[in-house]
């Protein structure tokens, strides 16, 4: 059990989350031992559509207030355009910290009044939990929820869309600024403000950015990519597409 309360600055937090290029190391971390954080805010979408096109989303989110239930496939009352991307028990809710839009705003600073909490399409958002901290396979409650972390986010071509800006996904994926979905283990009702605390660690080292660091990777160290194939907490579908990887790197390795 990993339950801490000891208290860290925003300084230190900002450091912890942008201190220069990810490490790809597949041993264990020394993480803050601040580990429980609280809800912020949550956020519901409703059918929308991106024009012109009228493409439909749910990416255009509103911040709740009271309770909100949670379920196997994501929180009542929030839209979810494409099950094939978003969606669905492996990717029932999506986790953005609200530090990364700050990175976001340094990028693109014509955008800052619209980079703000909400603004990917995220319905969670916390201060101190980031992909630099975050594991894969990590277990956390919020009041009577048991959530765990099952992959990143890959941002799709709607970020993009919805800014008018085409290289936002790409800085997104590329920085490792994804933020991360939760499989639902148990269901229950959350609320904002409630505190979200980590129960269990099952891949200490294997944080969110430095996955990514090793599968973006144009040519990972086959060693370290295959340890990530059987990952424990990692969706069937990340699986699968590492599972390619390291047999056709297998196969093209002179």
């Amino acid at each position: 059990m990993l339950h801490q309360n000891t208290a860290l600055t925003r300084a230190r937090l900002h450091h912890a989350i942008w201190s220069g290029p990810v490490s790809f190391q597949l041993s264990p971390l020394q993480l803050p031992l601040q580990m429980n954080s609280s809800i912020n805010s949550v956020f519901i979408g409703q059918k929308n559509y991106l024009m012109p096109e009228g493409h439909p989303t749910g990416i255009f989110k509103t911040k709740i207030k009271g309770s909100v239930s949670v379920t196997k496939l994501g929180l009542t009352g929030d839209y979810q355009a494409d099950r094939r991307v978003h969606g669905g028990p492996e990717k029932a809710v999506h986790h953005y910290p609200a530090e990364n839009y700050e990175i976001l705003i340094r990028k693109y600073g014509a955008l800052t009044s619209s980079l703000v909490p909400g603004a990917l399409g995220e319905n969670f958002s916390t201060v101190g939990l980031t992909e630099r901290n975050i594991c894969i396979g990590d277990i956390f409650s919020v009041g009577n929820v048991l959530l765990q972390v099952s992959q990143p986010r890959r941002p799709c071509w709607k970020i993009n869309h919805k800014f008018g800006i085409e290289t936002v996904s790409r800085f997104i994926q590329s920085n490792c600024i994804t933020g991360w979905y939760y499989r639902v283990l148990a269901e229950g009702v959350i609320n904002e403000g409630e505190h979200i605390n980590l129960m269990e660690r099952l891949n200490p080292g294997v944080t969110v950015a430095n996955f990514l660091g090793i599968v973006n990777s144009h040519r990972p160290d086959q060693t370290r990519l295959k340890e990530l194939e059987n990952l424990t907490g990692l969706s069937q579908v990340w699986k699968t597409r590492v599972k390619k990887r390291v047999d056709w790197l297998e196969k093209t390795t002179l």
